[in-house]
């Protein structure tokens, strides 16, 4: 697959926009930010319609496009060339980025991300993992966390790294849960929930089975709990189960090839 985005006159109107779903408490810091939903693209078929990430009979035209309407849907003068993802691995390794590379390009390969620089829209793709907008005098950042993630501490390795690249302090990080799957929605192995135990999590994490069914987490709950202990004050989770709502794609619903979503957040002169 061709990783040249279409000429000019492939790309929407200016007016072309996608429906982003935000968070109040981010607004602490002024940055621009947004959960997208799968609605508002151009992609069809069983990606349709906001697919953000190469999959299978996806074409870059498509995603270009798909991209060009979030990021208009932050600013205007906004294009994907200021979009920076990353290739995620369900671990805890975050990369400090200094430049954007479009959304074709990711910028390392890792779960956490983190800029101070102007005018950088960071890009977290999901499909029923976690993700975490932040923000905090001087910087933003974003994690992906999955059941794995939550294990490896990404979401405080998150934190850790943003303070230090902002020189602020944890109590002036403000961050935002996105959509996710649920905890009703999340069945899991015995290994899951010995992983999940294992780092401390609270027993609100863990849901108590019903008779016949096996054990249920809550990723949300997991994540809150990291941020609180890494010290973060200013948490709102935006509402949505990622599996039960079609407004979304779930790899646990669609499986392994359906379309991802994304949360992004910049800092913009």
């Amino acid at each position: 697959m061709s990783t040249k985005p279409p000429a000019d006159d492939a790309r929407p109107t200016p007016h072309t926009k996608a429906p982003l779903l935000r968070s109040a408490v981010l607004s602490l810091h002024g940055v621009v930010h947004g959960f997208t939903s799968r609605e508002g693209g151009v992609s069809t078929g069983p990606l349709a319609s906001l697919n953000l990430a190469p999959r299978p009979g996806e074409s870059v035209d498509t995603l270009h496009e798909n991209w060009c309407r979030v990021t208009r849907a932050l600013r205007p003068d906004l294009a994907p060339e200021a979009v920076a993802v990353m290739h995620q691995v369900h671990g805890d390794r975050v990369v400090r980025v200094v430049g954007a590379r479009g959304p074709f390009d990711p910028a390392g390969e890792a779960d956490g991300a983190v800029t101070t620089e102007l005018g950088v829209v960071l890009a977290v793709r999901t499909a029923d993992c976690v993700p975490v907008l932040l923000a905090a005098p001087g910087g933003v950042a974003v994690a992906h966390a999955g059941w794995r993630g939550v294990v490896a501490g990404v979401v405080p390795a998150v934190v850790a790294a943003l303070c230090d690249a902002a020189g602020a302090g944890p109590a002036q990080v403000a961050a935002a849960i996105g959509p996710h799957i649920s905890g009703e929605a999340y069945e899991v192995g015995e290994e899951v929930v010995v992983g999940m135990r294992a780092t401390g999590l609270p027993d609100a994490v863990f849901l108590l089975p019903r008779p016949g069914r096996r054990d249920h987490v809550d990723l949300g709950a997991a994540v809150w709990a990291q941020l609180e202990r890494a010290g973060v004050l200013h948490i709102e989770r935006v509402p949505g189960c990622t599996a039960s709502d079609p407004r979304f794609y779930s790899h646990r619903r669609d499986g392994p090839e359906t379309g991802r979503m994304a949360g992004v957040v910049a800092r913009l002169p």
